[in-house]
């Protein structure tokens, strides 16, 4: 029982590690010019727009190129995440990690 409660406890230490991690992992993406920043906690750092898609006539453009650049980076900030998380998963025997 208490070797349960110290593998949850060490668990929790190593989740609350990776999510430090996490955090300091920026990924960046890019859609016609739109450059999108998030953090591999899935948190949007910032977002770069190039001044000639500022134009009134290409908002539309801008719209979907926000919109694709952000979840471009999500994407792969998911991806870094889930496989950080991986190995502690893999590491305390569940089935299928």
């Amino acid at each position: 029982m208490f070797d349960k409660v110290k593998d949850l406890y060490n668990l929790q230490k190593q989740a609350k590690q990776v999510k430090k991690e996490l955090a300091a992992i920026h990924i960046e993406a890019e859609v016609d010019g739109v450059v999108a920043v998030v953090s591999a906690e899935q948190e949007i750092i910032s977002i770069t727009i190039p001044d000639e898609l500022l134009a009134v006539e290409k908002k539309t453009r801008l719209t979907k190129a926000i919109i694709e650049a952000t979840k471009k980076a999500t994407k792969k900030a998911q991806e870094i995440a889930a496989e950080k998380m991986k190995g502690i998963m893999g590491g305390m025997g569940f089935p299928g990690m």
